[in-house]
C-alpha cells in the first residue's frame, strides 16, 4: 500500500508536472496565436461595407419632381424600387452640391454630378443606378474598386423628375461603399460647437474616403500620394482601430513613389507612425533598405544639406528610388497649388498656397527641414532594428544638418528663416517647418513664432497640418485654436461647412484651386490635431504600451474624447469651473502613461508645482487649480 501510495504520489507529481507543462504550452500557444491574429488583423485585406442609407429629407419641387437629401456624401450610387410599374422614363440626378433648391448641374471644378434615365421599371424589382465611369479616376494609375462594387461617385443628393406614381410608392436608398469602420471607436465633444462641427466633418471624411481600401487623394484621381496619406493616416488612427488601410497604402508607396521631393520624404514618416501606433516592426524591417534610400541622403552635399537639383539625381537614382520611369523628375513642391506665375489656373492670390516662397533656391529650407526629420526618425528605426552603425550615422548626419540649417538658412538678424540658401525672402512655410521638426534654437523661438502669427493661414489645407502642429508644440494654444474654429474667413474649415460640403475640401475654396474636389482627406488636420495636440494623446512607447497626455485645451471649459489604440480605447473628460479643472482619464488594461500638467496649473492638494502625474490602467482622476493669472499667459 505504501508503494502504491508512493507510486500514486509519484503519478500525481507527474500529472501535476505534465499539467504545468501543458498550461505553459497553452499560454505560449495562445500568446503566439494572439500575436499572429494581431498581425493578421493589422495587414488583412479591407472588408468593404455596402450600406443602404435612407433619406433624411424629401422635398417636393413640382409635379413628379422631388429632391432627396441623404444628409451626408458617400461614395456610391442610388438604389431604388417601386410598388407599381413605371413605363415612362424616370430621370435621376445625383450630385454633391446644390444650386438653390436643386442639384447643381454644372458644379465646376471636380465637384461631382451625373444624370441617368431609367426606362421601363417594373414593380417589386430592385434597381441600382448605373453611373458612367470617369476617365481620369479609372485609368491605369488610379486605384480600382472590385468589379462587384460597380461604378461609384461621391454624392449627397438625389433629384427625381417625371415620377408618375406617388412618392410613397418609391423606395430610395443611398448605396454607400466604404471599408469597415467603427463609428463608436472615436468621438469628441466640447464647449465650442464650431470645433465640434469641424471635427465631425473631418471624421466623416475619414470614413467615407476609405472606399478604395487605400488612402487616395480624392475622387479626381483616386491615386495615393505620400503627403495626403500621412494626414489621412494620423486622422484615421484618431477615430478607428483599423490599421490595414495604412499598412496597405504604405506598402503601395514602395513600388509607386510620387514626384515631389517632400512627398518622398514622407515615406519614413508613414512607416514610423505605423510602428508607433501598432508596435509592429514587420513593415519597417521588410522595407528598411528602401526607407534609407527615400531619406535622399545620397543627395547630401559636403555640408550635409540636400537639393533636388543635385547631379546625383540621375536616371540610376530614380530607379533606385522605385520609379518605373527613370526620366521622372523629382521637384520641390513646398505646398500646393503653386504661385500664379507657375500655374495655368486663375488663382485668387498671386502667391497660391506658398506664401510667396522663393522656388528659385537650390537649397530649400522646407526640403531640408523634412530631411532632418527623416534622419531623426531613421536613427530610431535603425536602433530598434539593431542596425547600430546606421543609427550612429543617421544621428551624426542629423546633427550636421541641424547645425547647417541654423547656420545657413536662419537670418539671425531678423530671427526668422529664409526660404533657402541665397534667398532674401521669408515665408510661413520656411518657418513653420523648422519649428514643427524641432530645429529652432531656443533664443529664436519667439521671433519665429511671432513671424508665423503674422502670416495667418497662408498655406493650403495640407500645410495647415504642420502649422497647427508647430503652434501647439510652441505652446501657442490660443492662436492654433483660433485657426481651427475661424468662422470669419473663407480660409477655414467652417467655410467648407457653409459651402454645403460634408467632407473636407481639397482646398479652402474653389477660387484657391479651380479643379478642387469635395472629398479630400488631406484636409482633416483638425481631427488628428484635437486628439494629438489639443488633448495631447500620443504614444510614448510603440503600440501604445505607454501614452502621454498633454492637454492644451485653451478656452474650452468642457470636453470629452474617446480615441482608439491597439491596446484599447482611451476615454478622457475635462471640466473647468472658475479656477479649478477636473480631468478624468481612463486607460485600457496593460497601458500606463504620464499626464503633463498644463502650464499655469498645479494639483489642488500640492503646494509645489508638479509637472508630471503618472497614469495607470484605470480611471485616473486629476484635480488642478490655477497657480496665478500671470502664469497662464507666461511663455518664458
Amino acid at each position: 500500500m505504501t508503494i502504491q501510495a508512493m507510486g500514486s504520489h509519484k503519478m500525481n507529481l507527474g500529472c501535476h508536472h505534465s499539467i504545468r507543462l501543458a498550461i505553459i504550452l497553452w499560454i505560449f500557444l495562445m500568446f503566439f496565436w494572439g500575436e499572429l491574429c494581431c498581425v493578421a488583423q493589422q495587414i488583412r485585406d479591407p472588408k468593404f461595407i455596402v450600406s443602404y442609407n435612407q433619406p433624411k429629407k424629401i422635398t417636393k419641387l413640382g409635379s413628379g419632381h422631388y429632391l432627396i437629401d441623404f444628409g451626408k456624401s458617400f461614395f456610391g450610387t442610388v438604389s431604388l424600387s417601386l410598388k407599381s410599374n413605371h413605363a415612362k422614363d424616370l430621370v435621376i440626378h445625383q450630385g454633391e452640391k446644390l444650386l438653390g433648391n436643386r442639384i447643381d448641374r454644372n458644379p465646376e471644378a471636380t465637384v461631382r454630378y451625373q444624370k441617368v434615365v431609367m426606362k421601363n421599371m417594373l414593380a417589386g424589382q430592385a434597381y441600382i443606378v448605373k453611373l458612367q465611369p470617369d476617365i481620369r479616376n479609372t485609368n491605369d494609375k488610379a486605384i480600382h474598386l472590385p468589379d462587384s462594387l460597380g461604378v461609384v461617385m461621391p454624392f449627397r443628393y438625389c433629384e427625381i423628375e417625371n415620377l408618375q406614381v406617388p412618392i410613397e410608392d418609391i423606395e430610395l436608398f443611398q448605396k454607400a461603399i466604404y471599408v469597415e469602420f467603427d463609428d463608436m471607436a472615436g468621438y469628441f465633444s466640447s464647449s465650442n460647437k464650431t470645433l465640434d462641427q469641424v471635427w465631425n466633418l473631418c471624421k466623416h471624411t475619414i470614413k467615407a474616403t476609405t472606399f478604395t481600401g487605400y488612402y487616395v487623394d480624392g475622387d479626381r484621381e483616386r491615386i495615393p500620394y505620400e503627403a495626403d496619406a500621412y494626414i489621412n493616416q494620423l486622422s484615421h488612427y484618431s477615430v478607428d482601430d483599423n490599421y490595414a488601410i495604412a499598412k496597405r497604402t504604405n506598402e503601395y508607396f514602395i513600388d509607386h513613389p510620387t514626384w515631389p521631393t517632400e512627398w518622398l520624404l514622407h515615406t519614413a514618416m508613414l512607416f514610423y507612425q505605423d510602428y508607433m501606433y501598432t508596435g509592429d516592426l514587420t513593415l519597417i524591417r521588410k522595407h528598411y533598405q528602401v526607407l534609407k534610400v527615400r531619406t535622399l541622403h545620397d543627395l547630401a552635399r559636403e555640408d550635409g544639406l540636400i537639393s533636388s537639383r543635385s547631379h546625383r539625381l540621375d536616371s540610376a537614382f530614380m530607379l533606385k528610388l522605385g520609379f518605373k520611369d527613370p526620366k521622372t523628375k523629382v521637384r520641390d513642391i513646398v505646398d500646393w497649388p503653386p504661385a500664379q506665375k507657375d500655374s495655368y489656373w486663375k488663382l485668387a492670390t498671386e502667391e497660391g498656397e506658398r506664401d510667396g516662397y522663393d522656388m528659385g533656391v537650390e537649397i530649400n529650407t522646407v526640403v531640408n527641414a523634412f530631411y532632418y526629420h527623416n534622419l531623426v526618425l531613421m536613427t530610431e528605426i535603425a536602433r530598434v532594428l539593431g542596425e547600430s552603425d546606421d543609427a550612429k550615422r543617421f544621428a551624426k548626419e542629423a546633427e550636421m544638418v541641424r547645425t547647417m540649417i541654423n547656420e545657413k538658412l536662419l537670418d539671425k538678424a531678423k530671427g526668422v528663416y529664409i526660404d533657402g540658401e541665397g534667398s532674401s525672402h521669408s515665408s510661413l512655410h520656411a518657418n513653420m517647418m523648422p519649428l514643427v521638426f524641432g530645429l529652432v534654437p531656443d533664443q529664436y523661438k519667439m521671433t519665429v513664432v511671432d513671424f508665423i502669427k503674422t502670416r495667418g493661414m497662408a498655406c493650403s489645407v495640407y500645410g495647415a497640418q504642420y502649422l497647427l502642429e508647430a503652434l501647439y508644440q510652441a505652446g501657442e494654444t490660443e492662436y492654433a485654436f483660433k485657426l481651427m474654429t475661424d468662422t470669419t474667413t473663407d480660409r477655414s474649415w467652417w467655410n467648407m461647412i457653409q459651402l454645403g460640403a460634408t467632407m473636407t475640401l481639397e482646398a479652402w475654396d474653389m477660387k484657391y484651386k479651380p479643379n478642387l474636389d469635395w472629398n479630400h482627406a488631406w484636409g482633416t488636420a483638425p481631427l488628428n490635431t484635437v486628439v494629438r495636440h489639443l488633448w495631447g494623446i500620443t504614444p510614448i512607447q510603440p503600440g501604445f504600451k505607454q501614452v502621454e497626455v498633454q492637454p492644451q485645451l485653451g478656452e474650452l471649459t468642457f470636453s470629452e474624447i474617446k480615441t482608439p489604440t491597439i491596446m484599447g480605447n482611451i476615454i478622457a473628460r475635462h471640466q473647468q469651473v472658475n479656477e479649478k479643472v477636473n480631468y478624468t482619464i481612463e486607460l485600457p488594461e496593460g497601458m500606463s502613461g504620464i499626464f503633463i500638467v498644463p502650464k499655469g496649473y498645479q494639483p489642488t492638494k500640492s503646494k509645489q508645482r508638479q509637472e508630471i502625474i503618472k497614469l495607470s490602467s484605470e480611471v485616473n482622476k486629476i484635480k488642478l487649480r490655477v497657480i496665478s493669472k500671470d502664469s497662464l499667459v507666461d511663455t518664458e
